[in-house]
């Protein structure tokens, strides 16, 4: 029996007419409904023709969290009056219930995409609701995008609806119809009729360090649990508190222990009891409840009961660090379109307070919205769907954000290594067969080829414990954790047997039946007994993370990045790690191992074999050239024979090129001929340009393979460099297919004739060329001497070799510099000329005595 009562509440229904004409009249519309309006079950039973009048239509809802599937399942069956599997069904991973009656079926955006990948057309499906298309999962972004791409070259006639919380529905409205150049997508919006809800800023005390990585100041979660009570005191009704993480929140349920109430610890790996339970409402006797919650209760979910919100301010995102394959989780502070959602839970059964653990200031520096997760997670997974969608760039995606160039260069690293794609980026048979698995492509490879070689079982176990890391009590061994989840009757235990079923059934049919079963450690000769099937399947699945141990402690992986094992660790003494799980913050040098299993040489090169690497190795390397035989895989050195003179000389040159770059010019032999070269043509470059050549440092390192042959490719060390001569290594760059190096003494001489009848030198390392000349020498030259076409700066010297004055115009110096001069210097200097006249008088380099001798 229909509740109508209950649905008559639901703010939404007011704008399903404008929904049903949108969709009739455009195929596809953008729903904005606030938290609380119904949008999420009165909607869908709407659109399937379930309740009121309407076309009988076979609906999709796409959720993010398998718990949102669950609890909106749950909640429409029972406004039909009917159990799961009717008229409204579900399905998440490893799990369905829906039969040929089922007109509503409640998916998560993972089942969604996978759907679509082996039926693009989504066959007897008449409408897609993505829900909560604000919170921008990664697997919501990409449904969405081959969604746009169904409706604009496939089937035209299926309707979708983009559901979202918070005021980007524009955004969703251009996005909906890009592909098909209709216009934007009609916007639906409901409004709501909530009871609101007062906002109190409860800032933690001064001293309360920032979070960073997945630490979190516990004097902070003293401050919320302190906070839960004040509030309880002032306000009726229960509790819904927000924290980062399970850490976090089983912390704080453990400072909530004394408290007159039920404390709920609600996130995604709570068992189904507990998440029911939560979702029931009021607890025994109507005792009180303070429900503590990841962000998993922001959207999708109604708690019964709550009156009372109480914000930590923070939330959990994913980091990626690209370069060494490493994932971690950040402690962020909460976007302000989030805490919008978690505030709208307070209000839903009457008035609400919230209590924002954080200054009210604090706001204007909050992101408007959460990061979207295409920019900042590792995208291996969606390249593969990319590829098998046939769009390997995704650049004809319908995507709000484009995918990172890098993050994207990183992906199709990972696809290649593990044969999901080809040398074009094309998805391979075997990528496809990845595909349909359902896993991150790391975790397909280690699930197709581990069964090959340990049985599909025995794959599929590990691969289940590497697909959801087990809970810290199970420890680091990740061989010690398989044997506990065997044992284990607790909520992570049911799951990891559920998912070892569904994967053991999946690797069956894309390997075919009795693929690898029973074929055992011993029958591929790898690895024999648990400890080695753990650690090859995590090696398979991780090749970059396969890591030795260090003479100095530690490891390092093959990525090149070290790694440390926690105080305590039932790992340490293994020579070989292949490790599942690590973190390294921006902090340290070092990863964090967290999940490893312990390997042999064998194994690992088995499993990175892409990564072995032996041949010649020959660098530059404190300040010489290194030549050795080595070995390696990826960054770990295997073997190494150091090599005297039988080195490729083609590296040798290489290493030596690198020296320069890194050292400069300075190691090679510079006469004061070759610098003053090297200074006639950069003043030449710099006062001509082309043809003559550059020779700053940076232009000589450049062509430095150019100008030092043949002398370069005959040195072997640093010593060889000292001996090359550079200024002959110059004189190869002068423009001879030109003709014009024959000009360098005409335009840029060496020496200078002054009137005297000396060759006096040019000084071209200064902005200007210099020539250093005694004053009595110029005397009769009234026009400055050039060099191409510059007139030199003279200095003209006393008799003691001292600049007395500098010009670059002869003629005005004599007219007006020289008197001065003369006047200064004559009783200084008498036994040398000072006519008044220098214009007239005779240039000399001698004494007067002198002159009037040779006179």
């Amino acid at each position: 029996m229909i509740r109508n009562d209950a649905l008559d509440l639901l703010p939404v229904r007011h704008a399903v007419p404008e929904l049903l004409t949108a969709l009739d009249e455009r195929g596809t519309a953008v729903l904005y409904a606030p938290p609380g309006t119904g949008k999420t079950t009165l909607v869908p039973l709407a659109l399937a023709g379930l309740i009121g009048v309407g076309p009988g239509r076979r609906v999709l809802v796409a959720e993010p969290r398998r718990m949102a599937v669950r609890a909106a399942a749950r909640r429409m069956a029972w406004l039909l009056g009917e159990e799961v599997g009717g008229s409204v069904g579900f399905s998440v991973r490893g799990e369905r219930r829906a039969g040929p009656t089922t007109r509503v079926e409640v998916v998560t955006t993972g089942v969604l995409l996978q759907r679509l990948q082996r039926d693009p057309e989504l066959a007897g499906v008449d409408v897609v609701l993505l829900d909560e298309c604000h919170e921008r999962h990664l697997d919501a972004d990409v449904a969405m995008a081959f969604l746009v791409d169904v409706r604009a070259t496939l089937r035209p006639e299926l309707k979708v609806i983009a559901a979202s919380a918070t005021s980007d529905a524009e955004a969703w409205a251009e996005l909906l119809t890009v592909l098909d150049g209709s216009g934007p997508a009609p916007i639906v919006w409901a409004e709501g009729e909530v009871h609101g809800y007062a906002v109190h800023y409860a800032p933690p005390p001064a001293g309360v360090r920032p979070a960073h990585g997945t630490w979190v100041d516990p004097a902070l979660l003293r401050h919320v649990a302190a906070t839960v009570r004040i509030a309880m005191e002032r306000h009726e009704g229960d509790v819904l508190c927000f924290l980062p993480g399970t850490g976090e929140i089983a912390r704080t349920a453990g400072l909530l222990a004394d408290l007159d109430a039920e404390v709920l610890q609600l996130h995604g790996r709570a068992p189904a009891a507990v998440q029911d339970a939560v979702l029931r409402g009021s607890g025994p006797e109507g005792r009180r409840r303070v429900v503590l919650a990841t962000s998993v209760a922001e959207s999708s979910l109604t708690v019964p009961g709550v009156r009372i919100v109480v914000d930590s301010g923070l939330a959990r995102e994913p980091r990626t660090d690209h370069a060494r394959g490493l994932g971690s989780l950040a402690t962020v502070p909460v976007s302000v379109a989030a805490a919008t959602q978690r505030a709208g839970r307070s209000g839903r059964e009457g008035f609400g307070a919230v209590y924002r653990c954080w200054s009210e200031a604090e706001d204007g520096n909050r992101a408007r919205f959460p990061s979207p997760e295409i920019r900042i997670a590792d995208l291996a997974d969606f390249a593969l769907r990319a590829a098998c969608w046939g769009d390997p760039s995704a650049a004809g995606l319908a995507l709000l954000d484009a995918p990172p160039a890098g993050a994207m260069a990183a992906a199709g690293q990972v696809l290649a290594a593990v044969g999901a794609v080809d040398r074009d980026g094309r998805a391979t048979d075997r990528g496809a067969r990845m595909a349909r698995l359902g896993l991150h492509p790391r975790l397909a490879r280690a699930l197709l080829d581990g069964a090959a070689e340990v049985g599909a079982r025995r794959a599929a176990e590990v691969v289940a414990l590497l697909s959801e890391e087990p809970p810290r009590e199970y420890g680091d061994d990740l061989a010690a954790a398989w044997r506990e989840a065997r044992r284990g009757g607790d909520g992570y235990a049911a799951r990891w047997k559920a998912e070892v079923r569904r994967l053991e059934r999946a690797a069956a049919s894309e390997t075919g039946p009795g693929a690898g079963r029973d074929a055992g450690a011993g029958a591929a000769g790898v690895v024999t007994g648990e400890d080695g099937v753990a650690g090859l399947v995590t090696a398979l699945a991780f090749p970059e993370r396969v890591a030795r141990a260090r003479e100095q402690g530690g490891y390092l992986m093959v990525s090149g990045t070290g790694a440390r094992l926690s105080e305590g660790s039932r790992l340490g003494g293994g020579g070989w790690l292949a490790v599942a799980v690590a973190d390294r913050t921006a902090q340290s040098a070092t990863a964090r191992v967290r999940l490893a299993a312990v390997v042999d040489e064998r194994t690992a090169r088995r499993a990175a074999g892409h990564l072995l690497w032996a041949g010649e190795e020959v660098r530059w390397e404190d300040g010489d050239v290194v030549a050795r035989s080595v070995e390696r895989l990826g960054a770990v050195e295997l073997t190494v024979r150091p090599l005297r003179d039988d080195a490729d000389p083609a590296l040798v040159r290489a290493a030596l090129l690198d020296g320069l770059r890194r050292e400069g010019t300075a190691l090679l032999r510079w006469s004061r001929d070759a610098e003053e070269l090297r200074a006639r043509l950069a003043f030449l470059h710099r006062e001509l340009g082309e043809p003559w050549p550059d020779v700053a440092e940076e232009a000589l390192l450049g062509r430095a393979d150019q100008w030092l042959e043949p002398e370069l490719s005959r040195a072997r060390r640093r010593a060889d460099l000292g001996r090359i001569d550079a200024g002959e290594g110059l004189r190869r760059l002068l423009p001879w297919a030109t003709g014009d190096a024959g000009r360098l003494d005409e335009l840029a001489p060496e020496r200078i004739e002054v009137p005297s009848g000396s060759r006096i030198r040019v000084e071209y390392g200064g902005e200007r060329p210099v020539l250093a000349v005694k004053l009595q020498e110029m005397f009769g030259l009234a026009e400055t001497p050039r060099v191409a076409g510059v007139p030199v700066l003279v200095h003209l010297l006393s008799p003691a070799g001292r600049p007395a004055a500098v010009t670059s115009d002869l003629a005005s110096f004599w007219r007006e510099g020289y008197r001065a001069v003369r006047a200064e210097l004559r009783g200084r200097y008498p036994r040398h000329p000072w006519p008044e006249d220098p214009s007239a008088a005779e240039p000399t380099r001698h004494t007067s005595a002198r002159l009037r001798r040779e006179r």
